[in-house]
């Protein structure tokens, strides 16, 4: 399939015209450490935790923005997620692959979680195609997160 900039308009008539996105859920094992990594290491906030049986729900928000959040389950029962050397074998994992922020400077960025120790899956690139810069790290559960930003328009 060839890279193309066109999209399907909007459709103001749909059933589903209101929806936005919210949140992503992430399984973790324990809580106290997860909510320690995120909060310590990506500066995330926990704006809500409920205890629901063994387990621990929570909401994380980024540094500066309510828009969207992170739903941790967190408590026993967790299976481990393969955890990969680099982004090509992630591939072949089926279903939910990453989570994506969108970064003002995806290098300043990476640049300051590796200062941070987070393991870098995917140095930064660029997509032409797709007008993005972006690249991958994960947390300490293999999670994959995507940073990304936009390409300046050509001729810029």
């Amino acid at each position: 399939m060839q890279p193309t900039t066109s999209s399907t308009p909007p459709k103001p008539s749909s059933p589903f015209a209101s929806w936005r996105g919210d949140h992503v859920g992430i399984r973790v094992p324990d809580f106290d450490a997860a909510a320690a990594w995120y909060t310590g290491t990506l500066d995330f906030r926990i704006t809500h935790t409920m205890a629901l049986g063994e387990k621990t729900l929570a909401f994380l928000s980024p540094a500066a923005d309510d828009s969207f959040r992170i739903e941790f389950i967190a408590g026993p029962g967790c299976a481990e997620r393969p955890t990969y050397p680099q982004l090509a074998d992630t591939h072949a994992l089926g279903g939910w692959h990453h989570l994506c922020m969108r970064v003002d400077d995806v290098d300043t960025a990476i640049e300051e979680l590796g200062r941070r120790g987070v393991r870098i899956v995917s140095e930064a690139r660029d997509v032409p195609g797709l007008g993005l810069r972006f690249a991958f790290f994960s947390d300490p559960w293999g999670n994959l997160i995507e940073l990304t930003q936009p390409l300046p328009a050509s001729g810029a």
